[in-house]
């Protein structure tokens, strides 16, 4: 699977979610670098960046990049961090299915978070669909 092809199933994916939420989800036209979707919740207009992961680090645990590497064949070379003042919230899927939808101004890393561990626990919402084999990252 290419990096579009899983990007689109955690779009899916977080569309499935808020849905089952009672949320109406928005796609923008065209390509956004910080949104991917927009849901009204509570009478709100919520952006959301959609992120997400293949690579699971041991004791169960997800290194998840939350930065913006281009994606097309012009890209410059330079990462765009994240920051809360880009989205409302991060939603994120890895492979087995986990998912988690956080608010985009408790998320404490910019260029990675790792899930999977009590720091994130109280965003994590109900398990979707696997979309890949589970790769473990050897420790070293």
């Amino acid at each position: 699977m290419n990096p579009r092809q899983q990007g689109d199933l955690g779009e899916y994916s977080a569309i499935e979610w808020l849905s089952s939420q009672g949320h109406t989800v928005f796609v923008p036209i065209g390509h956004s670098p910080d949104v991917d979707l927009v849901a009204l919740i509570d009478g709100r207009a919520v952006t959301v960046q959609v992120k997400t992961c293949s690579r699971r680090i041991p004791v169960d645990r997800w290194a998840v990049m939350i930065c913006t590497r281009g994606g097309n064949q012009s890209w410059n070379g330079l990462s765009k961090r994240f920051g809360s003042d880009r989205c409302d919230h991060l939603f994120v899927l890895v492979a087995d299915g986990r998912r988690w939808f956080i608010p985009s101004d408790v998320v404490e890393g910019t260029t990675a978070v790792c899930l999977g561990g009590p720091k994130y626990a109280p965003y994590e919402v109900e398990r979707g669909r696997p979309f890949a084999t589970l790769r473990a990252v050897p420790a070293g």
